[in-house]
This record gives C-alpha cells, structure tokens and sequence, in this order.
C-alpha cells in the first residue's frame, strides 16, 4: 500500500477535512442565497488540494467513501451556522449511480443536524463522460422527490454537459468560469454566455456565473441578465460563511446598503483586533525562531501572503513542537513554517458583533487562542479568545443594568437608543410592538408564575425567530415586547412569531381549556366573560415610514397606535401602518412649502389576521 493510499484511508477514517464554504449571490436581490461547500485535506498533507485529495481518491477505488464523508461534515458544518440560505453539495455523476447513493444516507445525515432537504441542491461535477442517460434521469427524479434541487456544474467544459442539461432540466446551471474570465475584452465567451442565458431563460434555469473576479466582469455578467454569481470578487471560499456583502467593492455594494446596523449595546470585534507585522508562510523555521528571541513580548505571529491569512503561530505551542525532539532545530529549521500549521485559522469580518464570533467560534467547536481578523476578506490582525472573553463580560455587566429581569432582554432605555442611531445612520429599518391578548384574565385564574411562563414563551418565540443578524429584540415591561427589524424579511419574520407563539400557548392551558377554546373569568368590570386562550397582537411600522421619523418617540407613537388596530382583530394578529407621524407630516409640510407641486401624502393601512 502507497503513503498516499494509507494517508487517504486516514484522513477518511478519521473525517480530516474541512469544509469551506464561498457564497453564491443573486444579482437580482442583492444578496447571499446559497453557499457551495469546497473540502480542503489536512493543510500539513500533500491532500489539502481538493485536486489532489479526490486525484487519489479516483486512482484507489475511494471516491465514494471519500464523497460521503465530505457530505457529511459539509451538512454538519453548515447546519451549525443556522445560515437562511441553500447549501450547495458537490457530488460526481458516476457516485450518485451507484447503489449505496441511494439507501438515503444523505436524508439521515439532514435528520440528524436538523437540515431540511429543500435547503439542499445536488451540485453535479463531471469530472468522467456519462453513458446512461436513463439512468441519471432516475436517479435525479429521486432525489428531487425528497426535496433536493439539482445543480449543473461547470456548463461548457464537461464531456456531455449540454446532453445532462437537456435531459435532466436542473434548476441551476453553473457557466464555466472559462468563459468568465475577461470576458469584457472576449467576444466569443460573451456571445457563449448570452447564448446560455436564452436557453435558461426558455427552461425556466437559474444561471449562476462562476469565477468572476473583476468589477469589469461583473458588470458584463450583470448586464446580460444572469441572474446569480459567484467569485472571488464577492468572497473567497471561508470556513465561517460570509454572512453579509458588505465588505464588497464595486458596482454591487454601491446597490446594498452602505452600513451595517450599529447597535448600541453591541460591540464589533474590530475592538479587540490587535494589528501585528505578519511573515510569509515560506518563511523558514530557523528564522522565526530567531524572531521570537529578538522581541520576548510576541506571543502570536500570523502568517499571511497577498494579504490572507494561513495560519498562526503561538510562541508557547511553536517551542513546545520545536523542541520536543533533541534535534528538533536539525530536523526542522530549513522547512518553512507553514509545515506547522495544522489547519487554516478563523477568519472573522472586522464588522461581526462579539455576540455572533462566539456563536460562531463554539459551533466550530475549534479550541484555538487565537484567530484572524479581517477587512475586505484581507488581514487586518488578530484577536485572542481570552480578549473576546472578556469584551463580553464586560458587555453583559453593562447590559444587564438596563435589561428585564424576567426575560434579560434589554429595556427601552438601550432600545431606544439604538433606535435613535439607526435614524441618525439612516440606516432603514422595520418596528415592532407585540403585546399579549386576555393576558390578564389567564393571569388571574392560572396565577402570576403561569402568567411569568406566557411572557417567556413570548420571549422564546422571539429569539427562535429573529436571528441577531435581523433584528433587536427588548421586553420593555409587563408582556410589552418590540423587535428592531433591519432586514428585508421583516413582515415574513413577523408572520414567523406569531405562529410559533400559536403553537406553543395550549402547553400552558389544562387540557379541557384547550378543548374549549379559553377559559372564563371576570372582566375588569368584575363580570364572568369567556375569554380565548392567549395571543399575540402586533403593531409594526414600516422602513419607508421609520425612514420619515425623527426620534424614536415618534416611532413609538405610531407602533402604539398600530398595535391598538392589531388588537381588535381576533386572535395572533398584526397591523402594519404606513401613516406618517403628525410631527414628520408638519416637518414635510413645512419643507415643502415653498414647493407649488406640494401634493398631501395619503395615509394607508394593512389590516391582516393570522389564522
């Protein structure tokens, strides 16, 4: 048996891999919609190069075993992200004919880490000719009855791509990144491509263009109507998937908003990077032994070439390595220090909130001291986990003198400020007031702890749904609750609550209050009333309307207002309000005034009920 062969048998054995993930972008909305997952070896093997890694794997008979594995930790990794977007899994046509590809391994892989199967398209890579048709027909047919969408890869360099296209109608076709490449100065790749989206549009195919690394690409890509992306001009493959554009140049960023929404009671992690002089990863080991004895204070060295990072080096851990062995200086000194580098570090947006690079670093479950800190996907330094550690220490004691004591979310007084730095930002945003229905009623005859359950469940329901990405959440007092909506998905996330509230609020009646319905207690005028079970009425406010607001009094006015409308609707209801605030119309009005064409805005209102 080779060392190669032996090395390929561990690394799938012990499952030494790791997935990274590069977002797919559609053009249309301006936004992450999935991400294909790419498996990098071990970085100290000669089968870190995926080339390599499945070369071998081809040449042994092992590339089934080694598909599995990859599927496995890519599903497991990207569920752990919680991520509201489709993972993309490469899988070869010649494993998914083969029999053990279909006893469902996949499906129970999505069971375990909670992963639905709509989220997952089958990305087809053909790397050999495909003979049986019929069969990949089938084959495809039954995986998209469980829910799986299926994806062409490299359209255009493939031994029969354009035959796979026609017979298996994927709901995605990838366009070689061949044709990408300088495709403003090429007229033969440009009339190819425009020729590949007349087709797809015909077929109902979303085209998603690979490879594009310029803005001069990207403006020809968009023009011609593709309708999603994917490229180092957006983001490079990352073990943490890109959440957001941000961070991108060009015509694109200049469509998305300009800035992240900047909470007040949340601190980037730019406020631990500690910028530090990086070395080459070619740099030799003898030489960096040399640089930790000149400068005794560094402690952490981050290897970085063409500004990304690949790896760091901590002083304690390098010596220990260093010197276990009698003749380690022998041995190792004229290798370059990348041999010491046993993974790819973490690399965090300079932008990222503490909170989410926690959540991030422990679903990670990677045990590191250190990890990088970027702008633009470029080095920008590093940070400790004992700094992390002690930013949100500091950050709780300071939340928790205005947060709820029932709930510990934050109060209004942080929520207001935070309210109050969008509209300076001018950042847009949506508002939510949730407030309790009969609460008091199931208060009085279930008792005060009951009732303490039901505002945590409004609570619970909240943060299942809101994702930190999207949204503030505050309990600002009694069963008053208001969410900071920033993302488009504001009146869907909202829909979201409410059923989740729906769902959980029998489990806090008695069986037989279930069956009826609600239950009977006295009104505020002491009268015995049948009383529903507990719902939520929301009052939100609109992202053109907040825009036109001047203060979060304002806003609070309106919400109120809003929520009231919401409550005399039946059951989990909400009320969206479009109106304009008396003070923003005067401040109009009077900016208007000196404008004849001055027309008077009508109010409009949406009135719906959840059922």
């Amino acid at each position: 048996m080779s060392a190669l062969q032996q090395e390929l048998l561990s690394i799938i054995k012990y499952k030494k891999l790791t997935p990274h993930f590069q977002p797919i972008v559609s053009l249309l909305q301006k936004k992450i919609i999935g991400y294909e997952a790419l498996i990098r070896g071990p970085s100290n093997s000669p089968l870190h190069s995926p080339l390599n890694l499945f070369d071998i794997a081809d040449r042994y008979g092992l590339s089934s075993q080694l598909e599995f594995v990859c599927r496995e930790l890519s599903i497991q990794h990207f569920a752990e992200f919680n991520l509201n977007a489709k993972l993309f899994l490469n899988v070869s046509p010649h494993v998914l004919l083969q029999p053990e590809f279909k006893t469902g391994e996949t499906l129970r892989y999505l069971e375990r880490f909670g992963l639905n199967p709509h989220k997952v398209v089958i990305e087809l890579t053909e790397y050999k000719p495909v003979d049986d048709y019929e069969l990949m027909r089938e084959a495809v047919m039954h995986y998209r009855s469980m829910g799986f969408e299926i994806a062409l890869d490299d359209l255009g360099a493939g031994y029969s791509s354009l035959r796979l296209w026609s017979e298996l109608l994927p709901e995605y076709v990838k366009i070689d990144q061949h044709f990408i490449q300088g495709v403003q100065d090429d007229s033969v790749k440009l009339n190819f491509i425009r020729s590949i989206q007349g087709i797809a549009s015909s077929l109902n195919c979303n085209v998603i263009a690979e490879g594009i690394e310029t803005e001069a690409e990207f403006n020809i890509i968009e023009q011609l109507g593709i309708s999603h992306g994917q490229g180092y001009y957006f983001a490079r493959p990352s073990a943490i998937p890109l959440i957001e554009l941000s961070h991108t140049e060009g015509v694109l960023l200049k469509e998305l908003p300009e800035e992240k929404p900047v909470w007040t009671n949340s601190t980037s992690v730019e406020s631990i990077s500690q910028f530090i002089a990086p070395i080459s990863a070619e740099t030799l080991i003898s030489d960096v032994m040399n640089l930790f004895q000149q400068r005794s204070e560094l402690t952490i060295l981050p290897l970085v070439d063409y500004d990304i990072a690949s790896g760091i080096i901590i002083r304690d851990v390098f010596l220990s390595k260093l010197f276990s062995s009698r003749y380690g200086m022998e041995l190792y000194g004229r290798k370059p220090i990348k041999t010491f580098i046993d993974q790819v570090p973490l690399s965090i947006d300079h932008n990222t909130p503490i909170e989410l690079v926690s959540q991030q670093l422990t679903s990670t479950m990677r045990h590191e001291q250190a990890f990088i800190i970027t702008r633009n996907s470029k080095y920008m330094g590093v940070a400790t986990i004992l700094s992390l550690l002690e930013k949100i220490t500091l950050q709780q004691i300071d939340n928790a003198k205005h947060a709820n004591p029932l709930t510990l979310l934050p109060g209004s007084v942080p929520m207001n400020e935070q309210v109050d730095q969008l509209l300076i930002s001018k950042i847009p945003f949506a508002f939510g007031y949730f407030d309790l229905d009969n609460f008091k009623p199931f208060n009085d005859i279930y008792s005060y702890s009951a009732g303490d359950d039901i505002i945590k469940a409004v609570a619970t329901a909240l943060r299942q749904c809101v994702p930190l990405e999207s949204g503030r959440i505050g309990h600002i007092g009694g069963d008053d609750f208001i969410v900071i909506f920033t993302g488009e998905d504001w009146l869907e996330l909202s829909q979201q609550i409410l059923a989740t509230f729906e769902a959980m609020v029998p489990s806090y009646y008695t069986p037989a209050d279930v069956e009826a319905g609600g239950i009977h207690a006295e009104s505020r005028t002491g009268e015995k009333c049948f009383f529903p079970m507990t719902s939520l009425s929301v009052g939100l406010v609109s992202p053109t309307t907040t825009a036109h607001c001047q203060s979060h009094v304002d806003i609070a006015d309106l919400a109120s207002e809003s929520k009231k409308m919401a409550k005399k609707i039946d059951g989990n209801s909400y009320f969206v309000n479009h109106r304009q605030s008396p003070k923003t119309l005067e401040a109009i009005q009077a900016a208007n005034d000196k404008n004849s064409n001055f027309h008077e805005h009508d109010t409009v209102v949406k009135l719906h009920a959840i059922r």
